[in-house]
């Protein structure tokens, strides 16, 4: 997959972040569809702010990261694709998770190159991180997992429970192995002890030891 890397910080006349929050994500494009413009905010907010690419778009399997300068945690997301169509994702909490992807699996090779991104700002297209995307998991929920699942963004279903007949107590971790080489987006599903369920898409794992589960 080829990585755009971009140093951002949101010109919409929001308070600087405090030092604790970590609202900072990648957004992912797993679509087919060139990225033309990208608009986060905090969801508190009614209006969107100003597109995040600037002069530059986010092709087909790239990815971006984005650090707001404002401190919340929960804000929106809202993308517009060379085809015109716009997709949202909506009361996001950027604190508990590192990636929010649009689409499904997607990928592809480019060799280093500068972009312009508006003025002052500039973009970095880089080559193919690859490595390796196993990681632990940690349960940082506060609830006993029942069912795990956790599967490579790129493959088309979630496979086995690996977690089997056990079950994950809050505090405790998984060692998850996925295939080498390949794509570093997971995807990743847990069911509560409860019932309840959750799903996190696009996590990017290649480049963290620990994914913490909140």
């Amino acid at each position: 997959m080829r990585v755009l890397i971009v140093a951002l910080a949101l010109l919409a006349g929001f308070a600087a972040a405090p030092a604790e929050a970590q609202n900072r994500f990648w957004l992912i494009n797993n679509t087919n569809d060139t990225i033309q413009a990208a608009n986060v905010s905090a969801s508190r907010l009614s209006n969107w702010g100003p597109d995040i690419l600037g002069n530059s778009v986010l092709p087909a399997g790239n990815r971006v990261f984005v650090t707001p300068n404002f401190g919340d945690c929960i804000l929106d997301v809202r993308v517009t694709y060379a085809s015109g169509r716009e997709e949202t994702r909506m009361g996001l909490n950027a604190c508990s998770i590192s990636t929010i992807a649009f689409g499904g699996g997607g990928g592809g090779a480019g060799a280093g190159a500068t972009v312009g991104m508006g003025p002052g700002a500039g973009a970095t297209i880089a080559a193919p991180r690859g490595g390796n995307p196993s990681f632990n998991f940690v349960n940082r929920s506060g609830m006993v997992i029942r069912e795990l699942y956790i599967s490579l963004s790129s493959q088309s279903n979630w496979g086995a429970d690996r977690l089997g007949s056990n079950v994950m107590g809050p505090g405790q971790s998984l060692y998850v192995q996925l295939p080498n080489g390949g794509s570093c987006a997971a995807d990743i599903r847990v069911v509560y002890n409860n019932g309840a369920s959750a799903e996190r898409r696009g996590v990017e794992t290649c480049s963290r030891t620990n994914i913490v589960w909140r």
